[in-house]
């Protein structure tokens, strides 16, 4: 467990100051473990009810009537079995709301039980409910939130009416932009029961410095020898902290990484790139929440393929609907105004996702990667200069000489497929998004503890060309690299196919050229 202290503290200062929020986060993003560390810092200073919406079934909603009486009777059970304490005549009224039919009850009844409460009760009361989602968008729910929002504005104008101290509603729906219906044959209106909701800014991802202290405690019980500060970089640079990304990782290599190579080799860039390659081959529930997701938002499941594919930039809109609720599910996020995949791992995943499906319509280059494969591995590493040239040669027989209707996503995604099973099962890859655009794209290959670093561009001559040299000379630096690799698609006739080497300084570049 990541030490949360930090974010608590920070959050406490909105319920001290008597705001009312939302926490919207993606799914597994913590937001629950938060709320259970919140309830215990707040608990010494106020009287906390934390719900679940889950708690109450969906035909609870049908009407005022039914959700009041539900809720009267999680609050009862919360009094039961939790650790709320309810004064006996609030127990007693919520016992007597519950017993009652459910065309006798609205829903004022119950804020006239919370009313009673308020006025009799010393410690201010905080309000959490946790998986709103379950009511999202549902008519009783939007009613309850207006009750809310009316207490909250007669304490506004008001500072001497008592209310819930604060309020907090958790889910992956940002409660905010939810809009109900007037009537029932009118469409959504515009403004939201929940306007009064303070911003919500708070940072929910995982620091480094708090990915390492996790890991800290852990070397402290198991000393496996590992070098905290690089395994917290590693696991940062990959999920951006991202919590079941950072969680999971730290499990497989816990669990499984660690019985195959050993505690040593686990911890280590080696058992990493493992742990990674058995994540990227899940089908969890975070993957199959993200995909679901992705393929109800069809115009921008192109938009992320042309991005991650083609390179192309989308700008950041707050009021495009789609790109919000990507967003929302943590799929997305805002990077200075354009659109970026929320981290390494999604970014791969998506990429295994288009190019399976790209398979599917044209396998070529995935079977002839695949057939070949065995050619391309000597004493445990990859001849990178010899997939080149294989690549280049299948390329050309199976399409022959370039056309200028060709496209640069095409060579990547070709590329991409011939490469993805020659590594498949023990290497993984990535994009680098700080150099891919619609002239450059660098893929880092990690096999076996050996990084391989390969540019794919489309040909625009030779000062263009060394340019790029001068690029990926300088990107090799960053790794520590010695030899980097350039593939060129080029539509000039008197061209020379083939891989060739090229010295730049001290380093060594092997230069294809379709």
């Amino acid at each position: 467990m990541v030490d949360l202290s930090e974010r608590v503290t920070e959050i406490k200062k909105l319920v001290d100051s008597g705001k009312y929020f939302t926490i919207n986060r993606a799914r597994q993003y913590g937001k629950t473990t938060t709320i259970d560390a919140l309830c215990r810092v707040l608990r010494g200073q106020y009287i906390v009810i934390s719900l679940d919406f889950q708690d109450i079934e969906y035909g609870s909603f049908i009407n005022g009537g039914e959700f009041s009486k539900a809720f009267a009777r999680i609050l009862l059970d919360a009094s039961e079995f939790d650790d709320l304490v309810l004064p006996e005549n609030i127990k007693e009224k919520l016992q007597a709301l519950n017993e009652k039919k459910t065309t006798e009850v609205k829903m004022d009844d119950l804020f006239r039980v919370f009313r009673s409460w308020f006025k009799e009760e010393e410690k201010s009361i905080v309000l959490i409910i946790d998986e709103v989602d379950t009511a999202a968008n549902n008519q009783v729910f939007l009613d309850f939130l207006a009750q809310l929002r009316s207490l909250y504005l007669k304490r506004e104008k008001n500072p001497r009416t008592k209310t819930f101290q604060s309020v907090i509603l958790a889910g992956v729906t940002d409660v905010k932009h939810l809009k109900g219906k007037i009537r029932e044959e009118d469409r959504h209106k515009v403004n939201s029961p929940w306007n009064i909701a303070a911003d919500f800014d708070i940072d929910m991802s995982l620091s480094e410095s708090g990915i390492k202290g996790m890991l800290d405690e852990y070397e402290a019980d198991h000393h496996s020898g590992m070098n905290m500060a690089a395994i917290a970089q590693l696991i940062r640079e990959y999920t951006n902290g991202y919590p079941f990304l950072v969680s999971r990782i730290c499990q497989l290599i816990d669990e499984q990484v660690s019985r195959k190579l050993g505690m040593d080799a686990a911890w280590s860039g080696i058992g990493f790139d493992e742990a990674i390659k058995l994540l990227l081959a899940e089908n969890n529930t975070l993957f199959q929440s993200l995909t679901k997701n992705l393929n109800n938002c069809p115009e921008l499941k192109t938009a992320i393929r042309s991005i991650l594919m083609e390179g192309t930039k989308l700008a950041y809109n707050a009021q495009q609907d789609e790109i919000l609720r990507m967003q929302m599910y943590g799929l997305i996020r805002n990077d200075h105004n354009t659109v970026r995949v929320a981290n390494r791992i999604f970014e791969t995943m998506l990429y295994n996702l288009f190019l399976s499906e790209e398979e599917l319509k044209n396998n070529v280059f995935s079977r002839e990667g695949d057939l070949a494969k065995n050619l391309f591995v000597q004493d445990g590493k990859l001849n990178m200069r010899l997939i080149m040239e294989h690549f280049i040669a299948t390329f050309t027989e199976i399409f022959g000489p370039l056309e200028e209707r060709f496209k640069e996503k095409d060579g990547r995604e070709h590329f991409l497929l011939y490469l993805k099973p020659i590594i498949n099962g023990t290497g993984n890859y990535y994009i680098e998004a700080q150099t891919r655009d619609q002239t450059r794209t660098d893929v880092i290959v990690d096999y076996l503890g050996q990084q391989y670093i390969i540019e794919l561009k489309i040909w625009r001559g030779p000062r263009y060309n060394a340019e790029g040299e001068k690029q990926i000379s300088e990107y090799l630096d960053y790794f520590g690299l010695s030899t980097g690799y350039m593939l060129s698609f080029n539509f000039n006739k008197n061209k020379q196919p083939g891989v060739h080497p090229v010295h730049i300084g001290e380093k060594l570049l092997y230069e294809g050229v379709v």
